[in-house]
């Protein structure tokens, strides 16, 4: 029996010996794991310690997945890496794939062994006809993961639950998700075309056509991501918590109507990106990354100590700087990214860059763009 597997059976022992004692107060008490402090705890009251059981087990290195109405297990001695396919299904573009309609945002299908998750749903659910013309079944996959809660990366949801139905189903969001979700807003100070916009000055509304009830209301079943971290395949993750600094966010003009009808900058803490583990190494999938695709990039990386092989989706470098653009492709170079997919918001600027400097690593990942880890 491996070091880990003896700390969580002795961690699981100890809840039980715990719960049949009464003397103790209630009260929250830290967790040690091989004598580090960690950032779980154990809530005592009446003699009874509960402790949550994804993040004792994931945090002793443990694969906890919750598949068809079930949580599996596995010990970290057990690792399998499939080969990996996502499939851009909606993205702004379609200049390779003509056939495909393309549409204003992101949506990605990913495949992973016996795992099939949709991650964001573009603007309006183009990607589900999309799917139909490459001869993808939808109704086989069974996990959904948006990104943040902006129209142009959720506005498809209803569309694929009113064309596949519930059943089996689970929608994987951020805890945060529907704070504020209807209430979101991007300024616009001069006046400028966009798909959001419609040429004046002013504040324009880029929220989501639904709320958590609506979606109930469709039984749908919804996971809340309450970590920094959720596996939610044999080699999936989410990952989130990204706190961005409040200076770049405020370039963004991305704004959130609060309750004292005030705008404020949005900090996007719904924001959540996709990580595959591959055996060439981390793949990342970010839907907007509004909290900073660096910031996101850098996290991942120093949280799982991995090699980071591709990065794949929107960058949100639109009105960044050349200086912020060249830094980002600077420390891509240091940890050797092997393939770039951008997509979406990156922005004309940062594309040309990224092609410029790193032409052999780069690709525009458009609608109907397939990428690859045998």
């Amino acid at each position: 029996m491996g070091k880990k597997v003896l700390i969580f059976v002795t961690a699981l022992a100890l809840i039980v010996v715990l719960g049949a004692v009464t003397a103790f107060a209630a009260g929250t008490y830290p967790i040690f794991l091989d004598g580090v402090m960690t950032e779980l705890a154990g809530f005592t009251k009446d003699g009874v310690t509960t402790v949550g059981l994804r993040q004792l087990s994931e945090a002793l290195g443990f694969k906890v997945n919750f598949k068809d109405d079930k949580i599996f297990i596995e010990s970290p001695s057990v690792s399998t890496k499939d080969s990996l396919k996502v499939t851009t299904l909606a993205e702004n573009n379609n200049n390779n794939h003509p056939d495909l309609t393309k549409e204003f945002g992101f949506a990605v299908l990913i495949e992973n062994g016996d795992d099939k998750l949709i991650f964001d749903t573009a603007k309006a659910g183009e990607f589900v006809n999309n799917a139909k013309k490459l001869g993808i079944d939808l109704s086989q996959v069974n996990k959904m993961v948006l990104s943040h809660a902006h129209y142009d990366h959720c506005g498809g949801v209803l569309e694929y639950y009113n064309t596949y139905g519930t059943d089996g189903k689970i929608l994987y969001v951020k805890d945060s998700f529907f704070d504020l979700a209807d209430n979101k807003y991007a300024y616009d100070p001069v006046g400028v075309k966009l798909d959001f916009t419609d040429g004046t000055p002013g504040y324009f509304p880029v929220g989501i056509n639904f709320s958590a009830e609506d979606l109930k209301a469709k039984n749908v079943a919804i996971e809340y991501i309450d970590t920094d971290e959720m596996r939610i395949g044999d080699n999936i993750t989410i990952f989130g918590n990204f706190k961005a600094d409040e200076e770049d966010l405020k370039a963004q003009n991305m704004l959130v109507k609060n309750s004292d009808n005030e705008y404020e900058v949005d900090d996007f803490d719904e924001e959540v990106a996709v990580v595959i583990d591959t055996e060439q190494g981390l793949v990342i999938l970010t839907g907007c990354s509004h909290t900073g695709i660096l910031n996101i990039v850098n996290t991942i990386q120093e949280r799982t100590g991995q090699k980071v092989y591709a990065v794949i989706g929107g960058f949100h470098l639109l009105s960044a700087t050349e200086e912020v653009i060249q830094e980002t492709i600077d420390r891509f170079k240091e940890l050797d990214v092997e393939k770039i997919g951008l997509s979406h918001c990156t922005g004309p600027t940062a594309t040309k860059m990224f092609m410029e400097q790193m032409p052999d690593k780069t690709f525009i990942n458009d609608t109907g763009t397939v990428f690859e880890v045998k």
